[in-house]
Order: C-alpha cells, then structure tokens, then sequence
C-alpha cells in the first residue's frame, strides 16, 4: 500500500548483510528515487532475494542514483530496467565505465554458470536460467548518464542532488539529496583517511538524516606494512617452489596489488617469479584507472609504469595452459570472494598442494567460498563438486578499501550537528550493531538499524 503524503525511506537492500544494496526514496508527491541497486551475494538465502519481486514495481521508480560500480551497488540494474525500469540512471564517468565492464561480466557468468548446470545436471531447477542476459546489460547501460562530483542534478519538481568523492574506488561518491526541503546524505561505501591510491573521502557538513554504511563497524584496520606484508608471503610461496594465488576484486583492488609488486619491483625486491593478470575484467578496468588517473593521489608516471612487469594473459586458451603449468609464479585473478572467474580453475589445479598459498586482500561476504576457506574449511565446492583445498591461506586485511570503525566515526565528526537520526547499512549485523553502540557512545546520536524491506516515515 502506498504511503502518499509523506517523505519515506524503503530499505529494500543492505539492510543486515553487505550486499543487495537498494534504498528507495519517496517524497510527499509520490516521487521515486531509488539509490543503489546492487545484487545479493553470499548465502543462499540472500541469493535468492535476487529473484524475488521488489515491493515496488520497477516502472514506478523515476530515477536511480548509483554510488559507484562495485556489483553489490550495481549488480542488480539489468533486472530492473527489464522488469520496467525507464528512467535515467545517474553516476559520475568512472563509474558508469566501470559499470559497463561490471555489468557485461557479471551478465557473462551468469550465462556460462546456467549453461554449465544445465549441461552437467548440478542445477536445482529443471532448466537454469540466468537472471538476466549480456543483452539485458546492454540496454540497461543505454539509460546511463553522468554528472561530475559537486554538480547538482534536478530530478524531479521536489528531488535533486550531488555527489562527492567517497575515497572508496574511482569515481565512487557519496550522495547529497535534497527532497522535500529535507537533506539525506548517503555515504555509499566510504574510504579510508588514507586510502592507498584514492583521494581522502569528502568531508560534508549537514544533513537531516545520514544512511552510512557498516561493513567494518566494529574493527580496526591493522597497521600493516602492506609492502612488507606482500614480499613475505612471496618469497615464503617461492622458497616452496610454489604458486601463488590471488584472488583479486578487478576494480581497486588488482590496482592496487599491481602498485605494490611494481614498487617491490623497482626496489629489486621480488625473486624470479612471472606475475599474471589473468582476468580480461581486470585488465579493462585497468585502462578506465589511467584514463581517470587524475582521480588517484599518484602521478601520471606511476599510473603509465605500474604495470611494466605484468603479463596479461591475452585469451582463455593461453589461461588454460597456465592452469596446467605448475612452475612457480603469481596469477592475480577473480573473482575476488572465489564466487566465480578464472581463479576457480587454478583452485581446480593447485588448491590440494601444501606447496601453494592462496592470498585474499578483500572482504569476504558471509556465505562465499573466500569466507569458508579463511574460516578454516578444507574443502570447498565449485563446478558442481567438493575440492580439497590444502594449500596455505594468507589475508592481508589492511588492504580493504572500506573505511574501518575510526575512519566512519571521523568522517561522521566533520558533521557540525547531529541528523535528526542516522541509519546504519551495508554490514552483517555484529558490526552494525557495535556500530550502533559506537556512534551512540561518541557521538550520542539517535541511531537505527533497518530490516529488510523496512520503510521509514521522515518527519
């Protein structure tokens, strides 16, 4: 039932997991906005939110505003705009590049993953479908148009916005609506203080309410020489005689990694080891970073040498034999949490020699494969069966481009007075929780946690 007459905040995502992200605004006029459409990750049970009806048709929504790129903000935009979805969807230029490459993969693999049930009979449903097709992604792309940080979008007699650098990925911001005389600032993921290769978060100064995410609410980034951190396990996976295998999220994070090997490497630092980019994903989303260098706090002549020592891998059948060859060397690939990508298949190949070290440098989601193995699990399950994983299993926390419990507290300080009341998404409810206790402790603001497909009346 619609609740006309009033401006409303609908949590139709994000909302106790880290995932799915959708925040759906509705004035006094019955306008839509929606913030966020990302897809659910991780569990099955969240999974299958992805194939469930929203509590409001797609069509009814009048703009989406995204954040940034990541698949848990955009992921789920293909399936909206074919459920009905019309209007524009507003970002900056980086993202909506990155987006474009996100999106077009994601649509990829979910064609080859329901090829593959179908094929081999692993699938629960008699036929498997994809929840949308490459066809579907590129439509959606077509309703994409960009805006730069601090301009300020109309759209709608009652609704406007701008966005500002969030320090969180290229391009990622941090979203000022005003809607009914009403300032709501959405955080989208934020930075660091001191993110490796982004500029700072941008500090904003007023709001009425705030929605922020959590995904580190309760802890403390480890002060780690990432450098230092890295060359060890290196040279610890080579004196094996070893692989070594790295997860990598293709947006950030490989950038990220190739920075570090590349300032290992000019301190001669690194033994005789190829590194390989084997993820076409990566590789495009490398171009969108030195396109937008400007963005990055390095210098152009850092962004053009970063990747002096990287083979790209130029196809799937040159991938197919590096999977088979067991010499000594570092393949960076996705995806980042193992739920899906090439890295599945040196797991495939690699994962039961003690000999070889998997390295993850990203959050991994409750539910995903990443988790289950930093958890303890020998054995996990992908192509339809059970594998043994015995190789040693190393995480670099430090390395997460997500803000840690003082990084969101100090960006909230720069607020000169409490929101009427802050809500707390985009985290599994332990850390949102201790979030809670911890903005109300400092700051002594009112705080809420929203459930799933809660709607909250503002006054």
């Amino acid at each position: 039932m619609k609740n006309k007459g009033e401006l409303s905040l609908h949590f139709l995502g994000g909302a106790g997991t880290v995932t799915g992200s959708k925040t759906l605004i509705t004035t006094k006029e019955d306008s839509k906005v929606l913030v966020d459409c990302g897809l659910f990750q991780g569990l099955k049970k969240l999974r299958t939110l992805n194939r469930q009806d929203l509590p409001v048709h797609a069509a009814e929504i009048e703009a989406l505003i995204l954040t940034h790129a990541h698949l848990d903000h955009s992921g789920y935009i293909p399936a909206l705009v074919k459920n009905g979805f019309k209007g524009k969807i507003h970002c900056t230029q980086p993202t909506r590049d990155l987006t474009e490459i996100i999106l077009l993969d994601s649509a990829k693999i979910q064609e080859e993953d329901a090829e593959r049930a179908n094929k081999y009979g692993y699938g629960k449903h008699e036929k498997c479908e994809p929840l949308y097709t490459q066809k579907d992604a590129a439509l959606a792309l077509q309703h994409f148009v960009v805006h730069d940080y601090s301009e300020w979008v109309i759209l709608t007699p009652s609704v406007k916005f701008q966005m500002h650098n969030a320090g969180h990925i290229i391009g990622s911001a941090i979203v000022e609506v005003k809607a009914d005389n009403k300032t709501i600032v959405f955080s989208g993921d934020i930075g660091r203080k001191d993110p490796m290769l982004m500029y700072p978060p941008k500090k904003i100064k007023h709001a009425d309410y705030i929605i922020i995410e959590s995904t580190y609410g309760d802890r403390i980034h480890e002060k780690v020489d990432e450098k230092a951190a890295l060359l060890k396990i290196i040279n610890d996976t080579f004196k094996r005689k070893g692989i070594l295998m790295i997860p990598a999220f293709a947006v950030e994070r490989t950038q990220e990694l190739i920075y570090l090997l590349h300032a290992l490497s000019k301190e001669n630092l690194l033994p005789n080891m190829p590194i390989y980019l084997d993820s076409p994903m990566a590789v495009r989303t490398s171009i969108v970073f030195d396109k937008f260098h400007q963005l990055q706090d390095i210098s152009k002549q850092e962004a053009d040498h970063m990747y002096d020592n990287i083979k790209f891998v130029p196809d799937y059948k040159f991938s197919q034999v590096l999977v088979a060859d067991k010499k000594p060397k570092i393949i960076i690939a996705g995806s980042g949490m193992l739920e899906g990508g090439r890295m599945l298949h040196y797991l495939n190949a690699h994962g039961e020699n003690p000999n070889n070290t998997i390295l993850f440098v990203g959050f991994q989601a409750e539910g995903t494969r990443g988790r289950d193995l930093l958890t303890g699990n020998k054995s996990i399950k992908f192509f339809g069966d059970y594998h043994a994983i015995n190789c040693h299993i190393e995480n670099i926390t430090s390395m997460s481009s997500h803000g840690d419990k003082n990084d969101l507290l100090n960006w909230l300080s720069n607020f000169k007075e409490a929101p009427k009341t802050i809500f707390l998404n985009h985290g599994e409810p332990h850390q949102t929780n201790a979030f809670r206790v911890w903005i109300e402790t400092k700051l002594k603001w009112q705080v809420k946690i929203p459930v799933l497909n809660e709607k909250v009346i503002l006054d």
